[in-house]
């Protein structure tokens, strides 16, 4: 154990984060007050700011300063389109492409019914409401492609059923330059479930 209990606190504090284990936590830790002092302060700084300033979209759930995201409160954006992601990470991944033009939901997770989460614990009926009180004509379930992110996809589709729209879902299988041999057997079983016509 540390000699410092200031520093025993902050690698527990660093190990909070995805990835971070004793080690790094120790080896970030011993760096910030060794190396980088002006560095910590300003995670530190930064921090605190995020914590008192961010908050949720009230329509699409994403995290911004206001009451609306600049996505939501865009004009330039197709009001009608809504897509369903798992994290704020995921909307990010999906802009910087730059192939949609449509509004977000973002649902802070997935379905983990072996991590205890459960629907209550997601956005679903922020999801519900956004749907039931604005026009929109399609939603796009663009979920991970993974088991839970399955799930969700799934139960987002089943929740949404009731409304007069398309549910799409994105397309998934081959990637651009994969080779068939190297596929792994879900990827290439994908690709054939969502095959579409060649013209």
């Amino acid at each position: 154990m540390s000699t410092s209990a200031a520093i025993e606190a902050l690698k527990q504090a660093l190990k909070v984060l995805p990835g971070v284990g004793p080690k790094n936590a120790q080896r970030m830790a011993f760096h910030l007050m060794e190396r980088n002092r002006e560095g910590a302060r300003d995670i530190a700084n930064a921090l605190n700011y995020a914590l008192e300033t961010v908050r949720s979209c009230e329509r699409c759930n994403t995290f911004c300063e206001s009451l609306l995201c600049d996505i939501c409160s865009s004009a330039k954006r197709n009001q009608s389109l809504l897509c369903v992601v798992e994290t704020p990470a995921d909307l990010e991944a999906i802009e910087q492409i730059g192939a949609y033009r449509g509004l977000y939901f973002v649902l802070m997770g997935r379905l983990s019914p072996l991590e205890g989460v459960g629907p209550e614990k997601l956005g679903f009926v922020k999801l519900n409401k956004t749907v039931a009180e604005n026009e929109i004509t399609e939603v796009v379930i663009a979920t991970n492609i993974t088991a839970e992110g399955d799930a969700t996809a799934d139960y987002t589709q089943q929740l949404l059923a009731p409304y007069d729209i398309t549910i799409s879902r994105l397309a998934r299988g081959v990637p651009v330059g994969g080779e068939l041999e190297y596929m792994d057997q879900r990827t290439l079983a994908a690709a054939f479930k969502d095959r579409r016509s060649a013209d």
